[in-house]
């Protein structure tokens, strides 16, 4: 199952978008059931299709690249970082910081890095994406992958002042 673990998943992002252009838009009911097992051997779940097909679908990103790359993260850091073992944690969406919130000048920055290290644990609510039009939009403005932006996060661990210093720097640059 790990040797070709992404074709998989693009089987399943796959099905998800057929799923979601024959009507399944409810997120509830989404109706991928027998993906499930799968999805949680790589510490994923089924919002981690569904967000990310139906912004595809809606908003034209992000693309199947940049979902596999964010969730190959996901995945390394389920088995690296908590050895398989799904947190029993979820991030409360409204202790996160506001949207106009800025750091060091830049705005969205306090709000996305929790989501970003919530991502990487599995600690996402239902009504909270990693790459959503808020975080993309930041995403854009400072020249950053979303992926590359989560390898950021894991690498600095609980030192936000890492994230911020990196992200001044890149933010400089572009």
């Amino acid at each position: 199952m790990n040797f070709n673990y992404q074709k998989q998943l693009v089987a399943v992002w796959e099905k998800g978008l057929e799923l979601y252009k024959n009507g399944h838009t409810d997120s509830n009911t989404f109706p991928i059931s027998d993906e499930i097992p799968f999805l949680q051997s790589i510490g994923l779940n089924k919002m981690d299709i569904f967000d990310y097909v139906e912004d595809w679908i809606c908003e034209g990103t992000p693309d199947l690249a940049t979902f596999l790359l964010i969730h190959d993260l996901r995945r390394d850091y389920f088995f690296e970082e908590q050895n398989r073992i799904p947190s029993k944690e979820k991030l409360n969406a409204k202790e996160l910081p506001g949207k106009h919130e800025e750091l060091e000048g830049i705005r969205w920055l306090p709000r996305i890095i929790p989501k970003a290290r919530a991502k990487l644990r599995g600690e996402l609510p239902q009504e909270t994406m990693f790459c959503c039009g808020g975080d993309r939009a930041f995403f854009q403005k400072n020249d950053i992958h979303p992926a590359e932006f989560l390898r950021i996060v894991k690498k600095a661990g609980s030192e936000d002042h890492i994230i911020t210093q990196w992200v001044v720097k890149r933010s400089q640059s572009s």
